[in-house]
Formats: C-alpha cells, sequence, structure tokens
C-alpha cells in the first residue's frame, strides 16, 4: 500500500513538473514572438505602433497554435496554421487590392475560404482561415491607408510565431526526453548502503 501510494506520489510530482515546465516553455515562447515582431521586425520595416502590437499579438497567437506535446503534433498545427494563414493571404490581398473593406466582402472571403478549404481536402481549417480573414479585413478596415499591407504583414506574423512554436516544443520535448532519461538512470543506480547479495 505504502508503495502505490509513494508511486503515485512520484508520478503527480512528476505531472506537476511537465505541467510548470511546458507552461514556463509557452510563456517564454510567446514572450519571444512577441519581441520579435513589435521590437525587431518592427523596426526593420516601419509600422504604426498600433500594427506593431497587433503582429505581436498575432505573433504570439500563432505560437500557441503550434506549441504542442509532440513534435508531430507541432508540426501539423504549424501546416494547418499556415495553410489557413495563407488561403487568407491570397483573399484578402487581392481583395484589398482592388475594393475597400465592406461587410459584404469580408463575408464573401469568409465564405469563399471556406469553400477552398473544404475543396483542398482541409475543412479542419475552416475556423483559422476565417478568423484570419475576419481579422485582417477588420483591421484593413482600422486603418484603411494601405490596407493591402495587412495581409502581407500579418503573413509575417504568423510565420514569426509558427517557427518560434516549433522551435518551442521541440525544445520542450528535448529537455523532457533529457529529464525523463535522468530520472531513470537515477533510479537504476543501487541506494548508498545497500550491498550486493
Amino acid at each position: 500500500m505504502q508503495t502505490r501510494n509513494n508511486e503515485q506520489a512520484t508520478s503527480r510530482s512528476r505531472d506537476i513538473v511537465r505541467a510548470v515546465s511546458d507552461s514556463l516553455m509557452l510563456g517564454v515562447s510567446c514572450l519571444i514572438s512577441f519581441v520579435l515582431i513589435t521590437h525587431l521586425l518592427g523596426r526593420t520595416y516601419p509600422v504604426s505602433r498600433d500594427d506593431e502590437l497587433l503582429g505581436g499579438m498575432w505573433a504570439v497567437a500563432a505560437t500557441i497554435f503550434v506549441y504542442r506535446g509532440s513534435s508531430q503534433q507541432s508540426m501539423s498545427a504549424a501546416l494547418s496554421r499556415l495553410a489557413a494563414t495563407c488561403t487568407s493571404f491570397v483573399l484578402c490581398l487581392v481583395y484589398l487590392l482592388i475594393f475597400p473593406f465592406s461587410p459584404w466582402g469580408l463575408a464573401a472571403l469568409i465564405a469563399i475560404g471556406a469553400v477552398l478549404m473544404s475543396l483542398l481536402g482541409r475543412s479542419e481549417d475552416i475556423i483559422t482561415t476565417g478568423i484570419t480573414t475576419a481579422v485582417v479585413m477588420v483591421v484593413a478596415q482600422i486603418s484603411p491607408q494601405h490596407a493591402w499591407k495587412d495581409p502581407i504583414l500579418r503573413l509575417i506574423d504568423t510565420c514569426v510565431g509558427i517557427v518560434v512554436g516549433v522551435a518551442a516544443a521541440w525544445v520542450g520535448l528535448r529537455v523532457a526526453g533529457w529529464r525523463a532519461m535522468n530520472t531513470v538512470s537515477n533510479r537504476a543506480k543501487p541506494t548508498q548502503g545497500s550491498s550486493a547479495s
């Protein structure tokens, strides 16, 4: 009974350590995405402070979207996010080069994006495509001076967030693997005072 309680306590402790380390890694990776967009990339391409902040938020959202518990899950989420963003990018860029924002245009682009994603066999990405399109179009209405630049900026923000999120997931998995190997090797070592019979 005591051994079972000890195993449960050890398992629970490992779960807590894993949850805290994953959460810290996610938080740090979001900070990195935000800083990259708002302080570094924002300085290389002159945009308004509002665009910098929106870009930082968009990069953070992409990082959160792709930070997963396995490399395969992170890569799958990255592909999903990139497919949705690229579809929205093309639709919004073409539209905004020709027309100004309108609610009817917004609705039409969301519907067209949903049809495209469905026909491409990526119906699971319809929601992300729609959300991305809605954000890009509404931001274009908020700052209509150079609305056609918004799809380009959001694509850059998304790519930065994806790269940071996938890299952070990869590092997190390596650290977890290293920790697990040390735990196993420490258990395999004989305790002090024990003698071989």
